[in-house]
């Protein structure tokens, strides 16, 4: 990334604030409040993001999508910590622990979000039961991706942990209309090319080029460039060895 991250000039507003899941059912006494103290940013593709800042201000996503990742400076193999998509906010072991994250912010996309100091941020959980009730149940959240993240690398073999990335990164168009049939042409997964998915999978990025091109011969998915087109859900469901319906999968219409 060779490019400076952008600072928009302006303050967010309460609507901004409120589309911040940790912020959204708070009073409109305590968002009135609070947007005072946000400031809008945006992030482009290729910006550099020095970590750095991460010790002076907390970042929530309005829009985009980026990467969270670490590199051994020896071998220059890299790991995906995590993607956040609009809602998510980091960093949280930062916010918890005051200490420095070496950790390497890359945007995937155009990104718009709210900062606000992270002293601030701190303040505003320890004073006010509201938004802290709010926040933990999205911290929660986050420390059981994390668990669940270690033990797919060590219990399951590469096409399990493929198949429950894409599933569990899946970006479904809101407005569908069309025929039932044609259902799973709509689940989508944008940005996401091989080397990305082989970061997050802990595999190479060969491996994973070979398992989507099968995927892709059996009719279960279509690649184009940085996007995936989920056609068969059920099979790549069954390839991730899950029990339990995804909470983003369509709902059956009554016949």
């Amino acid at each position: 990334m060779n490019k400076d991250t952008t600072h928009l000039p302006q303050k967010a507003s309460p609507v901004l604030v409120k589309q911040a899941n940790i912020f959204a059912d708070l009073p409109a006494r305590l968002i009135e409040d609070f947007q005072q103290e946000f400031q809008l940013d945006e992030w482009h593709k290729g910006d550099y993001f020095n970590a750095d800042l991460l010790t002076q201000r907390f970042f929530v996503v309005l829009d985009g999508s980026v990467e969270i990742k670490q590199s051994n400076p020896e071998t220059g193999r890299e790991a995906t910590l995590d993607m956040l998509y609009a809602g998510d906010c980091f960093d949280l072991m930062v916010l918890l622990d005051d200490q420095p994250h070496h950790v390497i912010v890359s945007p995937l996309t155009t990104v718009k979000l709210l900062s606000v100091k992270l002293s601030t941020m701190r303040h505003w959980l320890w004073t006010y039961p509201e938004f802290n009730q709010q926040f933990m149940p999205y911290l929660a959240k986050k420390m059981r991706e994390k668990e669940e993240q270690a033990s797919s690398l060590v219990l399951h073999d590469v096409t399990t942990r493929l198949s429950r990335i894409i599933l569990e990164h899946i970006n479904k168009i809101k407005f569908y209309t069309g025929a039932r049939a044609e259902e799973h042409q709509h689940h989508l997964v944008n940005g996401l090319n091989d080397e990305t998915l082989a970061r997050m999978t802990g595999s190479v990025r060969q491996v994973i080029n070979k398992q989507l091109q099968h995927w892709k011969k059996a009719d279960i998915i279509d690649k184009k460039r940085n996007q995936l087109i989920i056609k068969d859900l059920e099979a790549l469901e069954k390839a991730a060895k899950y029990t339990q319906t995804l909470s983003n999968a369509p709902a059956v219409k009554a016949e």
